[in-house]
């Protein structure tokens, strides 16, 4: 009897093992045929569900950021709790940041391939930021989207760059508590009335 295909899983398989090798590996780096042998795929399937890996890459991170926006939406009126939520995610999904710098480091300043859709994935956030100012509930001497920059700034850096945070932290649960507690005490303090 011949086994029942399963696009919707291989898509599923594909896109995780997508995720690992573009975050270890950057978009010059990624292999199609590491993702197809993890993802126990065809590599022809890859390019049918997926296109070429540019836009495989592109794909991946455009449903992660989705899927954080989902999980951690900017919360102006309750920063701290945005701030350790946001935190949270990055420890539990480290990924996400790592496909944002390899990105980064690809593309530098030139246009994204999906730059409308990222635009306006960041207008929601940036709009949330506005809104919590015009409310007066955060700090509005500084323009939202720059706001924004920051707060995500100093909540993300340290599970970017890991090797700073233990260096210059310690790598201790107490340490990392502790780190927390300052970035969020910075984040008091920028966004105060």
């Amino acid at each position: 009897m011949a086994a029942v295909r399963d696009p919707e899983a291989t898509k599923a398989r594909i896109f995780e093992a997508a995720v690992a090798e573009f975050a270890q590996h950057g978009i010059a780096g990624a292999r199609i045929d590491r993702i197809a042998s993890q993802a126990k795929a065809n590599k022809q399937l890859i390019y049918a569900y997926f296109g070429n890996k540019a836009e495989l890459f592109t794909q991946v991170l455009g449903r992660s950021m989705v899927d954080l926006a989902a999980a951690v939406p900017v919360d102006p009126d309750d920063i701290e709790g945005w701030v350790d939520r946001l935190l949270d995610y990055h420890a539990a999904h480290p990924e996400l940041l790592r496909l944002l710098y390899w990105e980064g480091i690809e593309y530098g300043t030139a246009e994204l391939p999906d730059e409308a859709t990222r635009r306006d994935h960041y207008a929601n956030k940036v709009a949330a930021i506005a809104d919590g100012q015009a409310r007066g509930v955060i700090t509005d001497a500084i323009p939202p989207g720059d706001l924004l920059i920051l707060l995500v700034s100093l909540t993300n850096w340290s599970t970017v760059v890991p090797q700073m945070r233990r260096i210059l932290a310690g790598e201790e649960d107490s340490d990392h508590e502790r780190l927390r507690a300052s970035i969020k005490e910075a984040v008091r303090r920028l966004v105060a009335r």
